[in-house]
């Protein structure tokens, strides 16, 4: 099983994980409680409830480098180009973009 933190504009606002069954992203209960929430996209609306995917989220699928950038990513870091959560963890601490995304252990 791995974990990302993820946030919106430096804010944290909720948790990642991969793990057998799939993905499930639940937003954090501090960060839904805050009058300047955002939801991650609008198929991911504000709520308590975990979203669960078998596939990456498309909000953290579009995060990850393409076509040669995707090549040179895959190839620096040993990572294969089908391993999302891999890409993910690797490349979109600091994304374009409002959203970034870290592993759960790095500070």
């Amino acid at each position: 099983m791995r974990q990302a933190r993820v946030f919106i504009k430096d804010v944290f606002c909720g948790i990642l994980t991969e793990n057998e069954d799939g993905y499930r992203f639940q937003y954090d209960l501090k960060y839904l409680s805050s009058p300047d929430a955002e939801s991650l996209s609008p198929t991911m609306p504000l709520t308590v409830e975990a979203y669960e995917k078998e596939m990456m989220f498309p909000v953290f699928d579009g995060l990850i480098p393409e076509g040669w950038l995707l090549e040179v990513a895959s190839a620096s870091w040993k990572i294969d180009p089908r391993d999302r959560m891999g890409l993910l963890l690797a490349c979109c601490r600091d994304c374009i973009g409002d959203i970034s995304v870290t592993p759960a252990d790095y500070e």
